[in-house]
This record gives structure tokens, sequence and C-alpha cells, in this order.
């Protein structure tokens, strides 16, 4: 027999799957219950640049195997590094990608999502999840702070909620993560993949442009002045209406058909 090979390359742990305009990428380290370790840490960023990069992909999917959406950091990893090599020090690229990826971003969340996995379901532009899957914080009990993570969480949840999930590290529900901000969904977990799809099938309706036009406005900052405030939005509206996109819609919609940047399944 011949023996393994101790410099062969580790087994992908992050799959990207381009069908049909929607980029599927799926986290597969069931073994280490979907850990942000460094080599899944490397390939997620990895896969979500290049799926951003591939004109074909128009929403991308966020995904998962086994039981567990995403348990956090690696702690196995980092137990002992000093902070300058913590592997959190990487996080924030992969948060900031998602976040700000022109193409949407849906969470399929299957199961638990735990500290950096919820920071990775809250960075998502829509995030569905079975009723039986659970979330926390739970940072403060192991002597962190949910620092980074805050960044893309706090702009979802109620303050109340925020207060107190993060300080108690208590575990909540998919129906209470939906009350509060969190996700949009709870669904039973045979309705899961049917919630999904009808999201992004509807996601993939909208002009690529027009999507990240709206994400970008939606992330961005308003003037404190309500009247600077519409003299922006209005200019902004009126590039729009003006645009190629805006005006093949506007065609379309008098012509009773699909604008074409809509393509089959």
């Amino acid at each position: 027999m011949t023996p393994p090979d101790a410099d062969a390359a580790p087994s992908e742990l992050v799959h990207l799957d381009v069908t049909a305009g929607v980029a599927t990428i799926t986290l597969d380290s069931p073994g280490n219950r979907n850990a942000l370790s460094a080599q899944l840490r490397r390939e997620l960023l990895d896969r979500l640049e290049r799926a951003i990069a591939d004109e074909t992909a128009r929403v991308i999917v966020l995904s998962h195997t086994g039981s567990v959406f995403c348990s956090g950091m690696d702690l196995k990893e980092t137990r002992g590094a000093g902070a300058d090599q913590q592997g959190i020090n990487e996080v924030p690229a992969i948060l900031e990608t998602v976040w700000s990826s022109p193409k949407p971003v849906v969470a399929r969340v299957g199961g638990a999502a735990r500290a950096g996995g919820v920071g990775l379901v809250a960075a998502a532009d829509i995030a569905v999840a079975v009723d039986r899957a659970t979330f926390a914080f739970t940072e403060v009990r192991l002597g962190l702070v949910p620092a980074v993570i805050s960044v893309t969480v706090l702009p979802r949840l109620l303050p109340r909620a925020a207060h107190e999930l993060f300080l108690t590290a208590e575990v909540f529900d998919a129906p209470r993560a939906a009350a509060i901000g969190l996700i949009n969904a709870s669904v039973p977990a045979d309705e899961l993949d049917a919630a999904v799809d009808r999201y992004v099938a509807a996601l993939k309706l909208g002009a690529p442009a027009a999507l990240a036009g709206t994400k970008e406005m939606l992330r961005a900052e308003r003037p404190s002045s309500m009247r600077e405030d519409f003299a922006q939005m209005q200019e902004l509206s009126a590039s729009y209406f003006a645009g190629p996109d805006g005006q093949e819609g506007m065609r379309a919609f008098a012509e009773k058909r699909s604008p074409s940047w809509v393509v089959p399944d």
C-alpha cells in the first residue's frame, strides 16, 4: 500500500458552483462544524471573489453541508497565538466582501450559527433559516468581545436585543432571529430550499447594475438634512431613469415582455 503523501494539498473545504446565474458557495467542513479555520477562511474569501468576478453569476447563495452552518472561529488554531497572529484578523475581509458584494447574497442557514458564523449570516443581504436553527454570540463566555462581527450584526438587530444577546451569550432560535431582524425568514426544514429559491428567482429579475446601485444606496450614510438627502436621491434616481437599464426596463414594460437582463433558468 502506498502511504499518503504528507505534502498533498488538503481537501477543498469551500466549493463554488455557478449554474443558471446562481453562484452557490458551500462550506464543507462538517467534521469541524464549518469553523472558520485558516484553510476555510482562505478558500471562502477566494470563492467569494471568484463569484463576484464571474459575469454569468447574478446572485450568490452561501450554503453549507452538515448540521451546523458555521460555528465561528476555529479556537484550536487561535489558542496561544498573539494578537497580531490571530485568525480573526482575516475575518473583516470576508465579512466586508459579503456585505459590499455588488451581487445580492442569500444565506441558506440549515443549522446552528455561532459567533463569527452569525456575522456571516448578518452580512448577507437576505438570510433564510430552518426553524430549528439556533444562534448565539458566545464570545463573552470565552473571555472575548464580539467586536468584528458587530460591524455586520448591529445594523440588523434591534438595539435592545443586541444588548441582551451580546451580553448574556444566550442561545436563541430562528423565529426570534427573524423577529429581531437577524434573518428574513424562519421556515420548516422541508421548505428551506423552496424559500431560498423564491428569493433567488426574485433577485434574478432585477437588473444587475440596478441591484448593485440599490445595495450601494442601502449601505450609504444618509445626510442629516432631509433636503440634502432628497437632492442626492433625486440625482441617483434620475441617472437610473435615463440609463440604459432603466430605458430598457420601461420599454419592456410597455411592450409587455421581459427585460433583456432576465435569463431563463
